[in-house]
């Protein structure tokens, strides 16, 4: 499956211009906006395409142990005509007009939601591919998906990409894209100061199990709000996230199956009601959910 991700890297520069190769299918007349996301539901990860760790054009790349709190900004491409039918490193035959994406780290399959970063729109496609190849993109859409977030007309498009837990999804649980956080109102200007135990109430329904935090424990909690493959994109989402909370924060490297994480904390808190009330506030005022998790 890694032959075909170096087939990918061949063609790449003709998809993410927005061009063809010759004998390449003519795309279908059709208003991709009323395409439907994918929608999110659980699956085993495969042995086909999870090889790790796997090397293309002299890099070695790992497979992430796991899609949860995967959350990354970068630059996004995508890849048509020319690759419809053949197989994706899973196996399955691309599908030009389907919903999903090629990642070059994250566990195949998984569902990501897509928020293109110039014009607001959001999508959620299936990740069932390896790639983009080149060092500034974090993922390549399928022509569908591309046209629907409106990537197809630049090549090109800045994107934030949040890795979607299934379970959660079919509770009813929505990932807050971009566009919203841009929209939402603001809070209000004494909400920082306000008392923790005026806060603490307010808690989002989407967490209504309370964390607990020992008294007599020498435990530290904290709150971690994402993780990253590399620490470049850590500290950057730490400084564009939490740039103007009240709270330190920090990024914190952790081993899992031989594999280097980038944790983005919050903390550390010794008082359960200080938790509560940062993570009601993280949310309320940055829109970022978060768990909590003990040093």
């Amino acid at each position: 499956m890694i032959r075909h991700a170096v087939i990918l890297v061949m063609f790449i520069l003709l998809a993410s211009c927005g061009g063809q190769v010759k004998d390449s299918p003519a795309p279908r007349d059709m208003d991709y906006s009323t395409i439907p996301d994918a929608v999110p539901k659980y699956e085993p990860i495969t042995r086909a395409g999870n090889k790790s760790p796997y090397r293309v054009l002299g890099k070695t790349y790992h497979v992430l142990p796991t899609f949860k709190n995967y959350r990354e900004r970068g630059k996004a491409s995508w890849y048509g005509p020319r690759f419809h039918g053949n197989p994706t490193s899973n196996g399955e035959p691309y599908d030009m007009y389907g919903m999903t994406a090629a990642h070059k780290t994250l566990p195949i399959p998984c569902y990501v939601q897509v928020t293109n970063l110039q014009n607001g729109r959001t999508a959620i496609v299936r990740v069932n591919d390896r790639g983009p190849f080149y060092q500034d993109r974090v993922i390549d859409l399928s022509f569908a998906a591309a046209k629907k977030l409106g990537v197809y007309d630049h090549g090109t498009a800045e994107v934030e990409v949040v890795a979607i837990d299934p379970a959660a999804y079919e509770r009813g649980y929505r990932y807050d894209s971009f566009a919203a956080r841009q929209t939402a109102p603001a809070p209000k200007s004494n909400y920082v100061s306000r008392p923790a135990e005026q806060v603490a109430p307010q808690r989002s329904h989407a967490s209504s199990a309370a964390p607990q935090v020992a008294a007599n424990s020498n435990r530290e909690a904290f709150l971690q709000v994402g993780a990253f493959s590399s620490q470049q994109a850590a500290d950057h989402y730490r400084r564009q996230s939490l740039n103007d909370i009240q709270y330190p924060s920090e990024v914190r490297q952790v081993s899992a199956d031989g594999k280097s994480l980038y944790k983005v904390l919050v903390g550390p808190f010794q008082e359960q009601s200080l938790l509560l009330s940062a993570r009601d506030i993280l949310k309320q005022q940055v829109n970022l959910s978060s768990f909590v998790i003990y040093d």
